[in-house]
């Protein structure tokens, strides 16, 4: 394919995918920080009571990223800029299987 458009899904309800500059300041420092301070863990969530869980915080960063990206492709390459970098996170308390759909539509 020259040209389209491509779909990227996460399976699973505590993933998330981005585009970001994928660097240590910012992936392991800023972002944690951002999710930390609007979706903490370790709070007392209604999921988690309900669940007996403890991954409440997991769904609610999930939520604030997005499980889905559509990216433009042409000349058979993603649209993308200099620094821009497509991320996969998978949010939950314990290790689990994943994995992301990629849809391809175009000529």
């Amino acid at each position: 394919m020259q040209e389209g458009n491509c779909t990227l899904f996460g399976i699973g309800s505590t993933t998330g995918l981005t585009t970001i500059e994928y660097e240590p300041g910012l992936v392991k420092q800023d972002l944690a920080a951002m999710f930390d301070h609007f979706a903490p863990y370790g709070r007392p969530y209604a999921h988690n009571m309900t669940w007996g869980d403890d991954n409440g915080a997991s769904h609610l960063r999930s939520s604030l990223m997005g499980t889905d990206l559509s990216i433009p492709f042409q000349s058979g390459s993603l649209i993308l800029g200099t620094w821009q970098q497509i991320v996969f996170v998978d949010f939950d308390t314990r290790p689990r299987n994943r994995r992301v759909v990629v849809q391809l539509m175009g000529k």
